[in-house]
This record gives C-alpha cells, sequence and structure tokens, in this order.
C-alpha cells in the first residue's frame, strides 16, 4: 500500500528558532493529549542542549497533517556540527530554511543552503520572528534572494516559496498582512511543494544509514530513509560498508517508525519512508542495509573533514583518581571510538604515547561538548590546547579560515576592528544596522582561539559573533598568543586567605581559601606577560600575642570563575587542563619548576 509521505530537514542557523517551531508543528498537528505536559524545546532532549539552548545532534520526529505523514529532522545549527546536517539531507526529500527576521541570513545559514542546493532541493524559506521589535522581513527577504544568487541556485530553486512564521505562538503567514492563528499555511505549502519520496515497492530492499542511535534492550539502531523495497521483521539483510564490502549478514530483530516523539514497533517498514531498524552490531553511518540478492551500495557524501584538534590524555596529576569513576588510558579510548561511531565528523588518532590520543573536530564548541559530555559521564582526563590542522597544497602549507560576522555597538567596533587584524583577519564587509555595525572578516580559525572572551569584555558583553569554515588558504604567519603570564603554586596543600591577600596586587586568582592545590598548578591570572610561581598555601605564623578582631577580617577579591569553553580558549602551548566530574584546573605540562626550565631551554636550542 503506498502511502502519502513528506520527508523533510529544518535547517537554519542556531538561536533562529527551528526547535521551538517543531515543538509548535507537534502541538498542531494533534500528536499530544490535550491536557499533556510538555517541556519547552521537546526535541532538544539532552541535558547540555537544554542549558545551552541549543541543538547539539539531528533528531527525528513525525506528525500527521491529513492523511499525509510528515517526517521531520531537527537539524543543529552551529557550524561546529555541521556533520549533523551532512549526514541527514540524504534522508529527506526537501529541506524548510528558517531565518531570523532581524538577524538576516548568518554563516551557518550559508553553509546549510548551500548543501541543499547541491543536493538539488527546492527550499521553502521560513522568515520567523516576525513579531521581533526590530523585525526586518522585507530586508532580509533580499539578503536570502542574494545569497540564492551567491551559491548559484537554478531558476527553480530561486522561485522559493515563502512562509511568515512566529514560531514560538504557532503562526505562519502566506503574507505579512494575513490574520492567521495557526500553522496551517506551512503544513499546506510542504504538503503541497516537497515532493513526494519514490516508492519502488518492487524492487530489492535498500537503504542508507543516516543516523545511529542506541537502546539497552536491542542494542545500535540505524536509522534512514528506505530508498527502495520493503522490509519485514526477522528478514535476513546484508550489511554493506561505504565500498560495498560486505560487514555482516544478519536479521532484522526489530522494526520501528517514528510517531510524534516516540518510536513505534512495526512489522513491516516500506521504500520512501523514515525507519529505524535493530539487529546490526556493526552498522556504522553511510552503511548501506541491502537485500542479499543486490549486494551494491548505496553512494554516500563526502563529510567536510576536521579543521581543529586537541589531545586528550590520561590525567597524570597529583590529584588523578580521586574524583572520576574512569581514569585509564583504555577507558578513555573506549569512549572516543565509540563517539566517532555516531559522530561522522570526529577523528580518533592513537599516538606514539598509549596515553595520548588526538582528537580532531570541525571546532572549538564541538571538541568543548564532547569534553564536557565525557566529565559528565564519570569521565577523568587532560586535554591540551586546541590546534588547527594544516595541509599541504602545491608544496606550501595551509590552514584553516573562517568567516566571522560580528555584531557590535558603534562605540565598540574600532576594538574589535583592531582585535580580528592582531589576529591576522581581513574585513570583507561592513554594515550599519540602527546603533549595531555587522563586522564580517575571513580569519584564521587558530587566530579565533581565545577571541570571543576578549570580545565580549571589549565590548562590555554586548557583542555576538558567529563563525563558519571558509576554505584553507596560504599559512598567515605567527598570530600573537595570550599576553598575560599565570601565578602558578609553588606546592601543596590548602589555600589560605593569609596568602592570597598578600599576594592580591599580583593578579587575578582562579582559586578561593579552602581549596586544595598542587605543585605547578596555574592558580591565577598574573597582571604581567610572565609567569610567576607563588606560595598559595602559606600559613601564618602562631605567636603567644593575641591578635586584633581587625587584623582577622582579610578582605579578599572574589576568584574568576570560568567554563569549560573559556578554560579551553585560556590555556596556552605549554598547560593542560585537567577535567573531572567535579573540577576544572589549569595546570603546567612539567608541574616541577626545574623540569620547565630545561624544556624551555630545549625549546630555545631547537
Amino acid at each position: 500500500m503506498y502511502q502519502d509521505i513528506r520527508n523533510i530537514a529544518i535547517i537554519a542557523h542556531v538561536d533562529h528558532g527551528k526547535t521551538t517551531l517543531v515543538d509548535q508543528m507537534l502541538k498542531q498537528s494533534g500528536t499530544f493529549r490535550e491536557n499533556e505536559e510538555v517541556a519547552e524545546r521537546v526535541m532538544d532532549s539532552g541535558d547540555l542542549e537544554r542549558e545551552k539552548g541549543i541543538t547539539i545532534s539531528s533528531k527525528n520526529t513525525a506528525v500527521k497533517w491529513g492523511d499525509t505523514k510528515i517526517n521531520i529532522v531537527d537539524t543543529p545549527g552551529h557550524a561546529d556540527f555541521g556533520g549533523e546536517v551532512e549526514r541527514i539531507l540524504k534522508m529527506v526529500n526537501g529541506v524548510i530554511i528558517l531565518v531570523d527576521a532581524a538577524e538576516g541570513p548568518l554563516p551557518q545559514t550559508k553553509f546549510v543552503l548551500r548543501k541543499s542546493l547541491q543536493l538539488g532541493y527546492e527550499p521553502i524559506v521560513v522568515i520567523n520572528k516576525i513579531d521581533r521589535k526590530d523585525a526586518r522581513p522585507d530586508d532580509v527577504l533580499n539578503e536570502i534572494f542574494d545569497l540564492f544568487v551567491m551559491l548559484d541556485a537554478t531558476n527553480e530553486q530561486l522561485d522559493f516559496p515563502i512562509i511568515y512564521a512566529e514560531g514560538i505562538n504557532g503562526i505562519a503567514k502566506h503574507e505579512l498582512e494575513d490574520d492567521n492563528e495557526d500553522l496551517k499555511p506551512l503544513f499546506d505549502k510542504i504538503v503541497e511543494t516537497i515532493p513526494a519520496p519514490e516508492q519502488d515497492l518492487d524492487a530489492s530492499f535498500k537503504m542508507l544509514v543516516s543516523s545511529i542511535d542506541w537502546n539497552d534492550y536491542v542494542g545500535r539502531i540505524a536509522i534512514g530513509r528506505v530508498e527502495q523495497g520493503t522490509i519485514e521483521q526477522g528478514q535476513q539483510i546484508a550489511l554493506l560498508n561505504s565500498d560495498g564490502e560486505l560487514k555482516e549478514k544478519a536479521r532484522a530483530t526489530k522494526l520501528f517508525t517514528f510517531n510524534g516523539l516516540k518510536r513505534e514497533p512495526v512489522e513491516k517498514a516500506e521504500a520512501g519512508d523514515i525507519f529505524a531498524l535493530a539487529g546490526y552490531e556493526k552498522v556504522d553511518i553511510g552503511d548501506t542495509l541491502t537485500d542479499t540478492a543486490d549486494m551494491t551500495s548505496i553512494d554516500y557524501p563526502d563529510i567536510d573533514q576536521p579543521t581543529m584538534a586537541m589531545f586528550f590524555r590520561v590525567n597524570d596529576s597529583p590529584f588523578a583518581g580521586l574524583e572520576g569513576e574512569y581514569v585509564t588510558s583504555n577507558q578513555i579510548k573506549d569512549r572516543l571510538m565509540r563517539e566517532i561511531r555516531t559522530n561522522v565528523s570526529i577523528k580518533v588518532e592513537q599516538t606514539e604515547n598509549p596515553d595520548i590520543y588526538k582528537v580532531s573536530g570541525r571546532g572549538e564548541l564541538q571538541l568543548a561538548i564532547l569534553t564536557e559530555t565525557m566529565r559528565r559521564e564519570g569521565y577523568e582526563f587532560a586535554v591540551s590546547r586546541p590546534e588547527v590542522l594544516y595541509k599541504e597544497i602545491d608544496g606550501q602549507r595551509h590552514e584553516p579560515y573562517e568567516e566571522v560576522v560580528v555584531d557590535v555597538h558603534q562605540d565598540y567596533s574600532n576594538r574589535v576592528i583592531d582585535n580580528l587584524q592582531q589576529r591576522k583577519g581581513i574585513m570583507t564587509s561592513m554594515t550599519k544596522e540602527g546603533d549595531n555595525n555587522r563586522l564580517i572578516f575571513k580569519v584564521p580559525s587558530r587566530g579565533l582561539i581565545g577571541f570571543r572572551g576578549e570580545m565580549l569584555t571589549e565590548t562590555r558583553g554586548t557583542g555576538i559573533m558567529h563563525q563558519q569554515f571558509d576554505t584553507y588558504d596560504p599559512f598567515a604567519g605567527e598570530i600573537p598568543g595570550r599576553t598575560s603570564g599565570t601565578l602558578i603554586s609553588l606546592e601543596k596543600g590548602e589555600v589560605t586567605s593569609y596568602a592570597l591577600e598578600g599576594l592580591q596586587d599580583r593578579g587575578t586568582f582562579l582559586v578561593e581559601p579552602g581549596d586544595e592545590v598542587y605543585q605547578g598548578q596555574v592558580v591565577g591570572i598574573n597582571n604581567r606577560s610572565d609567569d610567576l610561581v607563588v606560595n598559595v598555601v602559606k600559613k601564618k605564623n602562631l605567636t603567644n600575642h593575641r591578635a586584633t578582631q581587625s587584623a582577622d577580617a582579610v578582605k579578599i577579591d572574589p576568584a574568576k570563575k570560568m567554563s569549560l569553553e573559556q578554560y579551553i580558549e585560556f590555556i596556552d602551548n605549554d598547560e593542560l587542563l585537567e577535567v573531572t566530574p567535579e573540577s576544572l584546573r589549569v595546570r603546567k605540562i612539567y608541574l616541577d619548576p626545574n623540569e620547565r626550565k630545561r624544556a624551555e631551554k630545549r625549546k630555545e636550542f631547537v
């Protein structure tokens, strides 16, 4: 039986309202009972996604609109998770590109649009948040059209349908003046313009694995669109890798279809629909599941390569093993290997040292999210400063460059421009929008390490920055690193108020009285550019003289608190970030001051 199906992905820049719009689509299609309690941004199921307010991994859902089943894939909006978008675009037949009515198209909008246009999709453009006070939908529509032209869209793709929306209120309109109060125009437009998948039920079964999930009862679950044929529960199916080589033959133990937020078990899956399938332990993203009568694989699109790497290593500090549950080299390796089976844009390599692994990804945020996820799972380890991945092109060293968009008040524009130019950035555009300037730069990726924190300081926390990998270009030369030195603990012990009081004029501290520290740990930021070893555990000598009360009342400035991402931006090449489920500590690679001096001398003579 042929089923009326539409498969769509919702793509957009971060924070333009994709997940909120999906919430309303689920509600208005009758997916939830009238009295059912539903969380906001219900598709953001992970703790980290809820805390940060961003989507990190692609997720599937499905709604019924009339007699049509609409499979929806909610995708991440941040450039670092672009691999999540690339891998699911082959699973759908069309896309909704969502753009904020005030901010307009941003770097990630350009990235996801380019990928969907290359696949031949004719997107539906939704201009969202038209209820914002600073909304400018007409200008944004012109910017979107210009972007389509710049990306070499065909005439058919340039004739895109437009919907205006207030995602948070569940309203969609064909024209700004319409007084519509629901999402019916959007649903109707999806059914009308997104092509139904080809449903060749007579051919032998084939399915490309676009996503992978895990379930404690059935193990690994392959998710993808059935390209042709049908499959029934218990049927024997071959699993091929992307080169067409056989990985295993097994029976499909469970079949699931998507309905709202639930997976419903079914006996049979048909061509055109998106299904989940259990029974294959060796399955990876990009593999093909096929009938044994036709052992050929389906082409899988190349995923953009990583541009940045960090070294994950076993924690060897004096506090090693005190706070983490998983601390050994093998435990860290197993966890990293598990990550690359579901995260196609991350690579893991073993270095010459068995305790150190090189983990490559799309950017700082992606690597920071992996670090934070492992930390919450009970892992204890140390990470190095991020470094970019160079390429040799025609015998010349090339490095990754990023397109950076900074929205900043005109009073602070010059500071941001100066900072980015010191980091070898080249300004490509500057436009004025009200009191704000939009600056567009092309900057080497390594020049952006640590920039976000400096920019927020320079703009009094008002600057907004977006970045997106652009291209590999010739090496830009040396870029100055961190300008301030550090305060390093002289010995192991408990930090005292007495010691901090005498050192306050030296800089800003990262520790508080009562914290346990060890020799070689970075306990503060020096006011000067060099490192300084200090004793923060010194106790007051006891005498038989009674002290006055005022002498005991010590005033100490509060310690500087940083998030994991800020610490990763802060650390220098000779430092590590010690990550445990309970603590984040910056330390020197060589804890002993004499070893540090020897390492410095070795560097001088190299």
